[in-house]
């Protein structure tokens, strides 16, 4: 049968060796499986022949494994969450060659997995102890080891894992408008009659007082359903389609919450509820519609915003979704930050690496924009390994309660590839291609060697340390042979 080589990684055999070794199989027993020479799959997995694609095809039904287990993107995220984990202090000046991390992430996925479970779990027992240190100070003392953190986490991974697209709850949510029969003008309606009819769920809406700081609640008992009135009506669809999927769509739901990588109680509860609003988002802007209208107003977020009648921010988390195999939006990171700099939400389908363990470049934009409240800023970045990006950024905040409520505000960043920057409205009037106006980032200072950056807090582990008590420079952990600054 003749075969067109695919684009193949160079690490491909390395991972074949691993997947036939953990089923048990010799070469000799793979091959004829797969209706090949064993001579030939020695030499794939030696990687001196390119991997094609129809073989690609025929190895993941074998290993019984997602094709996205053979890609290169998998490879990187888990090697930039090695080096990430392995600047940490705690390791002193213990360094650990490039090339080592990347061959251990091919060779040996499962041990590197592992490996950064368990620094997770340092990071989280870590806080855990910071934590109870200052309670015991105060006088007080904390109930037990906070696990957040780690489900948290588990979450996060599980949405990079899955690219942030799950067919099966795009499906669910596209069954929901044909059995409740939806009017795409005016949901609210349609939703809560379906809720009462199909699933026998009365909706009310509660004065403010009734149950103060509870905006949506589920009595199973009475299969009520309340809402507070201090939700706006975007967002009170929104928690109806929440609803719905719990009630009318448990097995997509926890289909995706079975996941192995979920293997606290916590991660999995996180996970229901990030699934339902997963949910909630497709039956709010409905997939081949919204792709559409991104594509039309060249992913305008106002004007999207206003179409489908939902936030910025939903906007931008929908926009992260649109993964579907030729049907793909532009491929987008996402980042929520607050003003103290953490981090809420992340996940990356441009390729731009976002801290997972500590904060991340403060020359990103996403952090201007509190400077600027509501104004969409723009910037065009650059990370030290070569990509360009362009990358817009604004604040926004929740718009339920009264005068004396709490308003939170968040800035979004929402960015992607330099290369499909011109498919978006804001790329209007900028001149992409002038590496003057691209602003160098990096993941966070520990990684990055950039040491002549001024906004530099930490010193990189990257370069060495060198202390000039009679010069100061722009930071003071700049080389002793700085010249100019980055700017």
């Amino acid at each position: 049968m003749a075969r067109t080589p695919d684009r193949a990684s160079p690490r491909f055999g390395a991972k074949i060796r691993v997947f036939r070794r953990r089923l048990g199989l010799s070469q000799v027993q793979l091959a004829d499986r797969l209706g090949i020479s064993a001579s030939y799959l020695n030499l794939i997995e030696a990687n001196k022949r390119p991997l094609p694609a129809d073989l690609l095809i025929a190895l993941a039904r074998q290993f019984q494994v997602d094709l996205q287990s053979f890609t290169a993107d998998e490879d990187a995220r888990v090697v930039a969450d090695l080096n990430e984990a392995l600047a940490d202090p705690v390791l002193g000046d213990l360094e650990v060659p490039a090339a080592e991390v990347r061959e251990l992430a091919a060779t040996a996925p499962a041990a590197a997995r592992a490996l950064l479970r368990l620094y997770q779990g340092y990071k989280a027992a870590r806080g855990s102890a910071d934590a109870l240190a200052v309670q015991l100070d105060e006088g007080e003392l904390l109930a037990g080891v906070e696990r957040s953190r780690v489900s948290t986490e588990e979450v996060s991974d599980l949405l990079q894992r899955r690219s942030n697209h799950f067919p099966e709850l795009e499906e669910g949510a596209e069954e929901l408008w044909r059995r409740a029969s939806l009017d795409r003008y005016d949901l609210y309606p349609g939703l809560v009659a379906f809720l009462g009819r199909e699933l026998g769920v009365e909706v009310r809406i509660a004065d403010a007082d009734a149950d103060p700081g509870v905006l949506r609640r589920y009595d199973a008992d009475r299969r009520r359903l309340v809402l507070s009135e201090l939700l706006p009506t975007r967002s009170r669809n929104f928690q109806l389609a929440h609803t719905i999927a719990l009630l009318a769509y448990p097995d997509r739901v926890n289909a995706v919450v079975e996941d192995d990588g979920l293997t606290l109680p916590e991660s999995r509860a996180l996970a229901r509820v990030a699934m339902a609003n997963y949910f909630a988002g497709a039956v709010l802007m409905p997939y081949e519609r919204f792709l559409l209208g991104a594509q039309q107003t060249r992913y305008d977020l106002d004007v999207l915003g206003r179409r489908f009648k939902v936030s910025f921010e939903q906007v931008a988390h929908r926009l992260t979704t649109l993964r579907r195999p030729h049907a793909e939006g532009v491929a987008f990171h996402y980042i929520r930050i607050d003003v103290a700099g953490n981090i809420s939400k992340r996940f990356s389908a441009s390729g731009i690496r976002i801290a997972r363990f500590s904060g991340a470049c403060p020359r990103w934009n996403v952090f201007a924009a509190f400077l600027t409240p509501g104004m969409i800023r723009v910037q065009l970045s650059r990370m030290p390994e070569g990509p360009a990006y362009f990358c817009i950024a604004r604040t926004v905040h929740r718009d339920a309660g009264g005068y004396h409520a709490q308003h939170p505000v968040h800035a979004i960043g929402l960015g992607c590839r330099l290369e499909d920057a011109t498919q978006l409205v804001y790329s209007d009037g900028i001149a992409l291609d002038r590496e003057e106006n691209i602003v160098p980032v990096g993941v966070n200072c520990r990684l990055c060697a950039r040491s002549d950056c001024e906004q530099r807090a930490l010193p990189s582990l990257r370069q060495p340390l060198r202390v000039d008590e009679a010069v100061r420079r722009v930071s003071p952990y700049a080389p002793a042979d700085l010249v100019h600054p980055v700017r």
